[in-house]
């Protein structure tokens, strides 16, 4: 899939979504944030895939519920269809909220164990308005049908469904209002990967069919290669790498990319055996107190004195393919005249260090 240069959907201009942290007898004192999303930016073509990657509580999921407005940004623009939709009220944001939809993680905790697949699936055209009671049942069962359940489903609750069925279900539920825009937050990743693979080429299927946008959000990168025109890889709330997908593969710049790519395992033996995985050193700082200057410096095997330290890098472009990275060494990277410094924090699966001594008897 590619996007086919109508324009982008979807913009965000330097978001952030701050959580205020108090203290207190009463908590009233404010005494710092944690910065979830600090500084983001991405644009999302019409019917283009975004996959966004990184690793657990690097912000992926907050960005995607802050473009859905169901947090609200600290600061930044979210733009929608030309419109911005920051700042916009309620009332406002109802008729736009039909276009825009989620796809939850968890597909059990997402659906309400005590209302039926059907009622499930047509609430959002009662809510709407865009369906009668009678209406609204003959397109439940149609949209079982598309998304590969069978129409008898309606009558029966979410506990009766196996995981993968569910999560069927609640792509029903996104799509039941014609949305053009979907967040879909790690929508296998609870999922068997026998089962993952059905989701993620049912998702493709849909979108062909309906004209979708999605924004995808994972943390297994074979997945997100897969279904994904562009990837944006982030690291504590902030995007430090933005390319089409096989180019980012092919040709990881940013360090933290390079580390995760280094980890994602190859079917092929003698591959896997020769290659190096990169194992960072010590803990993801805080979201509440980030690095100074380059917010990976502190783990980043290619740490260099001067500018890591001092300077934090910009999102630049290199390339003409929009290949963007916030590096200041990532030319030096790709020509490999930089090498990993720390050499302790490469495991190379090649080589077996001898088995301990066993103890005295």
């Amino acid at each position: 899939m590619s996007a086919n240069g109508d324009g982008a959907l979807v913009r965000a201009e330097n978001l952030r979504v701050w959580f205020p942290i108090r203290s207190g007898l009463v908590l009233d004192r404010h005494v710092g944030d944690v910065r979830a999303v600090d500084d983001v930016s991405f644009t999302i073509e019409r019917r283009e895939t975004l996959g966004l990657v990184g690793e657990s509580g690097c912000g992926k999921s907050t960005v995607g519920r802050a473009l859905l407005r169901l947090y609200e940004p600290t600061g930044g623009r979210i733009v929608f269809d030309g419109t911005d939709i920051t700042e916009l009220g309620e009332g406002a944001m109802r008729p736009l909220r039909r276009r825009m939809q989620m796809i939850f993680q968890d597909p059990f905790a997402s659906l309400n164990p005590r209302h039926s697949i059907g009622r499930l699936i047509g609430e959002p055209l009662r809510v709407h308005g865009l369906a009668s009671s009678r209406e609204a049942r003959t397109t439940v069962r149609e949209l079982l049908e598309i998304v590969g359940l069978p129409r008898d489903a309606e009558s029966r609750y979410p506990h009766e469904f196996s995981g993968g069925q569910r999560q069927r279900i609640g792509i029903a539920r996104a799509i039941a209002v014609n949305p053009d825009f979907i967040v879909a937050d790690e929508p296998v990743s609870a999922l068997d990967v026998s089962i993952q693979a059905q989701i993620i080429n049912l998702l493709e299927e849909l979108q062909e069919e309906f004209s979708l946008t999605y924004l995808f959000i994972a943390h297994d990168l074979a997945v997100v290669r897969h279904i994904s025109d562009r990837i944006a890889v982030m690291y504590l709330g902030s995007i430090v790498e933005v390319s089409p997908a096989e180019e980012l593969y092919d040709n990881p710049l940013h360090p933290y990319t390079i580390s995760l790519l280094s980890a994602v395992p190859i079917p092929d033996p003698k591959v896997e055996r020769a290659r190096e995985t990169i194992l960072l050193a010590g803990d993801l700082p805080s979201p509440a107190n980030p690095p100074h200057a380059c917010r990976f410096h502190t783990r980043c095997p290619y740490v260099q004195e001067t500018l890591c330290r001092d300077e934090a890098p910009p999102l630049r472009p290199l390339g003409d393919d929009g290949h963007v990275v916030a590096c200041h060494w990532a030319e030096e990277i790709r020509a490999g005249k930089i090498q990993p410094r720390e050499r302790e924090m490469v495991f190379e699966p090649g080589r077996q260090e001898a088995p301990p001594e066993p103890p005295p008897v």
